[in-house]
């Protein structure tokens, strides 16, 4: 972790980022600005040949987890995050999708029919899909290097770059340690950090502005900046400031809350506490865990982001013991939007009647008002 106030190579003040080596974990240095951490992530590229659509038009942001599913055989679902379309292509009637697609795709050369669906509705169908490989970018669009301005160096990085030499200047394996204003843990990013170039930083003496050729290195998408900056600001101090996102955001948002309960620490209630849930704004599957971390845990609270998460927390260490009360008012918000949802293979499913579910095994009483 990093300390609130660090001293490396004898400056002394506030940083906001630490370039932490993730074999031996020491630092290579502390600093309080970043260029370079926001970007656009490389996204897969599908075009699904002859849509059939099955309802409103695919158009826009789809959804956070949208499966395409083959029809007739056994083959698992295949997952794409973040989903993006610029629609039906007319002239070709195909449709394209961009998503994120870390996850086992399709394997290559399929050509059977798939049909497709973003886990509360099926959006269609088609004859076949093909993976789009996208040229080499231009050198103006390659992903931009990441650059610690002011970055106060310890004696490990002062050596390698007085050496300078390549293999000196690859610093492998490393992660970007993120704080926010207040001191306190937030994210955490991993690379493979390569120094391009170095020179004296005008944010103070002594200090340098580093930039990194940082391989493997997926930035923040530029959407999710606004909601990164109200936590750099620190961790909300009343509920519901995640009420007016839509659900991209509110995702986004979810992420931060779990990164950061991941790295901090948590105080149990005794059993039989009573807790209290503002179920007006649980419209979707974030704001059913946004709304169930403050029920237990206060404003950015965690306790939970999918079902097997929520199930985790209620074994202890997140804030709550066995067994306790939860009063969900307006759970009718829930039960309208939630009910009706798909399983990863399309099948359909209540996560409402889940959730309930959920938390009664795990020793939470539920009394819905």
């Amino acid at each position: 972790m990093i300390p609130t106030v660090h001293e490396v190579g004898g400056h002394r003040a506030h940083m906001q980022y630490a370039l932490t080596e993730t074999g031996q974990g020491h630092v290579w240095g502390v600093c309080a600005a970043v260029e370079g951490l926001f970007g656009e992530p490389h996204r897969g590229t599908y075009e699904l040949l002859d849509w059939v659509p099955e309802g409103a038009e695919v158009c826009g942001w789809i959804g956070s987890r949208v499966w395409l599913v083959p029809e007739g055989e056994a083959l698992d679902p295949w997952l794409l995050e973040d989903v993006e379309s610029p629609g039906q292509r007319s002239w070709t009637n195909s449709l394209v999708l961009t998503g994120l697609d870390d996850y086992e795709g399709p394997p290559e050369g399929h050509r059977r029919p798939v049909r497709v669906h973003d886990g509360h509705r099926w959006l269609g169908s088609c004859r076949e899909l093909t993976r789009i490989v996208p040229p080499e970018p231009e050198p103006e669009q390659a992903q931009l290097p990441l650059v610690l301005r002011g970055l106060a160096q310890s004696d490990q990085l002062r050596a390698a770059l007085a050496k300078g030499t390549r293999r000196a200047l690859n610093l492998e394996e490393a992660s970007l340690e993120i704080r926010d204003e207040r001191g306190q843990p937030l994210a955490e990013r991993l690379l493979w950090a390569k120094v391009s170039s170095w020179r004296p930083s005008d944010l103070g003496p002594g200090l340098i502005d580093l930039e990194l050729d940082a391989g493997h290195l997926t930035p923040v998408p530029e959407y999710a900046r606004p909601v990164w900056e109200q936590w750099f600001a620190g961790p909300p101090d009343t509920p519901g400031a995640w009420t007016g996102l839509d659900t991209r955001c509110r995702k986004a948002w979810l992420d931060l809350v779990r990164e950061r309960a991941c790295r901090g620490t948590h105080r149990d209630r005794p059993a039989g506490h009573a807790y209290e849930l503002d179920g007006r704004h649980v419209t979707d599957e974030p704001g059913l865990y946004l709304a169930l971390g403050e029920a237990v845990n206060g404003p950015g609270g965690y306790f939970g982001g999918c079902l097997t998460a929520l199930d985790d927390c209620l074994r202890g260490t997140f804030g709550y013991t066995a067994p306790a009360t939860l009063l969900w008012r307006n759970a009718s918000t829930a039960r309208e939007h939630l009910s009706h949802t798909l399983t990863a293979e399309g099948r359909p499913y209540d996560l409402f009647a889940g959730t309930l579910q959920v938390l009664a095994e795990g020793g939470m009483h539920v009394t819905l008002v």
